[in-house]
């Protein structure tokens, strides 16, 4: 069995980053608002920022939170924020992926 394989999940059969892109597609405002959160908080002397405390906050803001927002995603929406802002990959602390 691959590694992907044995990460997918019970119940869906499908990997994180299976999940992540169609938790992406069917939430395209996501993204965006971790970024412009991120940005705040750099703006503000920040040097280093956690991914699962934007989560925390972006499920505090919004009326009903974010229906499948999984703490899995978390590494993909760092490494997401950092290829498009290279100069935050100091900020983001990354491990190496096991799986896709």
């Amino acid at each position: 069995m691959s590694v992907a394989c044995s990460r997918a999940t019970r119940t869906s059969g499908r990997t994180v980053t299976e999940q992540f892109h169609a938790f992406d597609a069917r939430h395209p405002h996501v993204y965006p608002a971790l970024e412009r959160m991120a940005a705040r908080r750099f703006a503000v002397g920040a040097t280093r920022i956690s991914l699962e405390d934007l989560f925390e906050d972006l499920r505090r803001q919004l009326p009903y939170g974010v229906p499948g927002l999984n703490n899995n995603f978390t590494a993909l929406y760092a490494r997401r924020l950092i290829a498009a802002h290279p100069h935050w990959a100091g900020a983001f602390e990354l491990r190496r992926r096991r799986a896709e």
